[in-house]
C-alpha cells in the first residue's frame, strides 16, 4: 500500500491540499499531513491539524504532494529540509507532485531541469529550468504538476490512478464524470 506526505506550511492553498487529502483517504491510499507545525493555517485562514510534524525525514513515503498557495509554497521553497528531502526522492525515483505555485519548490531542488511542467499562471516566470505548458496536470517521469485550485481533483485522480488506485470508481462514485456530460 503506498503512502503520501502533503506537506503544510503556513499560507498552503487549502483546497489544493485538503483535495489530495481527501481523494487519497477514499481511494484508501495512506496519505498524512506532514506540516512543518502541529498545527497550520492556509492563505484562507483555515488552521489545520497535521498528521504529524516535519523531522526532516520523509523515507517512510512513497509520493510527497506540495500544495501551492503563498506565502506557503515560498515557506515550502525556502526549507532545507524539504528541499534535500524532494532531492534524494528524485534520486531513487519517487514520485513528487506539485500544485499552483509549489513548483518554485521543486525549481529550487533542480528537479524541473530539462522537465515538463504546469503551475499557476504567471508562476512559470519564477522558473528558470524546465518547459511550462498550460495544461490541467503535466507528468514528466516522477515528476506530477498541475495549474491551481480549480484543478485540485483532476490533480488528485491522475495521482492516485499514478499509485495504482481505482481513479475511474472514485471519479464516478463522487459524481466528477457528469460535470462533463450534457
Amino acid at each position: 500500500m503506498p503512502k503520501v506526505a502533503v506537506i503544510l506550511a503556513n499560507g498552503f492553498e487549502e483546497i489544493e491540499a485538503l483535495t489530495v487529502v481527501d481523494v487519497m483517504r477514499r481511494a484508501n491510499i495512506t496519505c498524512h499531513m506532514v506540516g512543518f507545525e502541529d498545527k497550520v493555517t492556509g492563505s484562507h485562514a483555515i488552521q489545520v491539524q497535521a498528521d504529524r510534524v516535519f523531522d526532516g525525514d520523509l523515507s517512510e513515503y512513497d509520493m510527497i504532494v506540495l500544495p501551492g498557495g503563498m506565502p506557503g509554497a515560498a515557506h515550502l521553497r525556502d526549507n532545507e529540509q524539504l528541499i534535500s528531502e524532494l532531492q534524494k526522492f528524485e534520486k531513487i525515483g519517487k514520485k513528487v507532485a506539485a500544485i499552483c505555485a509549489a513548483p518554485i519548490a521543486l525549481n529550487r531542488a533542480g528537479l524541473l531541469e530539462g522537465r515538463n511542467f504546469t503551475c499557476y499562471d504567471g508562476v512559470q516566470e519564477q522558473i528558470a529550468d524546465g518547459h511550462y505548458h498550460k495544461e490541467t496536470v503535466v507528468v514528466d517521469g516522477n515528476i506530477i504538476t498541475s495549474r491551481g485550485p480549480a484543478t485540485a481533483l483532476a490533480f488528485a485522480y491522475h495521482l492516485v490512478e499514478i499509485l495504482g488506485g481505482d481513479a475511474e470508481s472514485l471519479r464516478n462514485s463522487m459524481l466528477y464524470t457528469d460535470l462533463f456530460e450534457k
